[in-house]
């Protein structure tokens, strides 16, 4: 008579608890660890400064997004953060030309937003096509992010690039150079001249971040009109 074995049970291992971080006070002996360690979450100042009685505390000013601000004590205020425009350039544009373009033109801008480039220039430097270049460019100004001075120099908007100054190192012959121009004095030069459009008069990033609301609304309605046109076909065919 043949004797079955049943195999015992395994045993469960019971999961160890995660533990957090150590938090470490401040401050410590060696400046170089406070990047590596972490700290203690500020829960309110109160308790911060009771933790550092012989510190004195403050709270710097609210970081502002790039925009316009008109208030009546700073009419036509201005706040510019190249970081947020090309957050929102690799939101929208969805080819690599204009981007490419953009980065191209921040690259060889001059003090005050200037870019001596002809499109040929642009074409051998990306190595594409003129026609592309034509293309792409005018996409990228149609947003009022650059314009066309005249053949072969454009300008940027300060709102989305701008380079207000640049040190141009001396020679034996000539003397350093450096240069400064205030961003204020570009934009009130492009305000004044009626004959650019108004987006490039007024330029705003909100115009950007609207676009890509619009962009995301036309991808989100397409993608559902070929997820019912793919399930109708699936029915029709369950129905054959």
């Amino acid at each position: 008579m043949e004797s079955s074995l049943v195999p015992p049970e395994p045993q469960r291992r019971r999961p160890v608890p995660k533990r957090g971080p150590r938090r470490t006070e401040l401050p410590l002996d060696d400046e170089i660890q406070a990047w590596s360690q972490p700290t203690r979450p500020v829960e309110d100042l109160d308790s911060l400064a009771g933790r550092y009685p012989d510190r004195h505390i403050s709270l710097s000013s609210k970081r502002k997004p790039l925009e316009f601000y008109d208030t009546p004590e700073r009419p036509k205020a201005f706040s510019m953060d190249s970081l947020e425009f090309f957050f929102l350039i690799a939101q929208y544009f969805r080819e690599a030309l204009p981007l490419r373009v953009i980065l191209l033109m921040i690259a060889c801008q001059k003090a005050g937003g200037q870019i001596r480039l002809t499109q040929e220039e642009m074409a051998t430097v990306l190595d594409v096509h003129r026609g592309k270049i034509n293309e792409a460019l005018g996409e990228v100004m149609s947003h009022g992010i650059v314009f066309k001075v005249r053949r072969g120099i454009y300008q940027f908007n300060p709102p989305y690039s701008y380079r207000v100054a640049e040190f141009i190192p001396g020679t034996e012959l000539v003397e350093a150079e450096y240069v400064q121009i205030d961003q204020d004095k570009t934009l009130a030069k492009i305000r004044k001249d009626e004959s650019l459009p108004d987006l490039v008069r007024f330029p705003s990033l909100e115009h950007m971040r609207q676009a890509i609301e619009e962009l995301r609304q036309q991808r989100a309605e397409e993608r559902a009109a070929r997820r019912l046109a793919r399930a109708q076909r699936q029915e029709k065919g369950t129905a054959q």
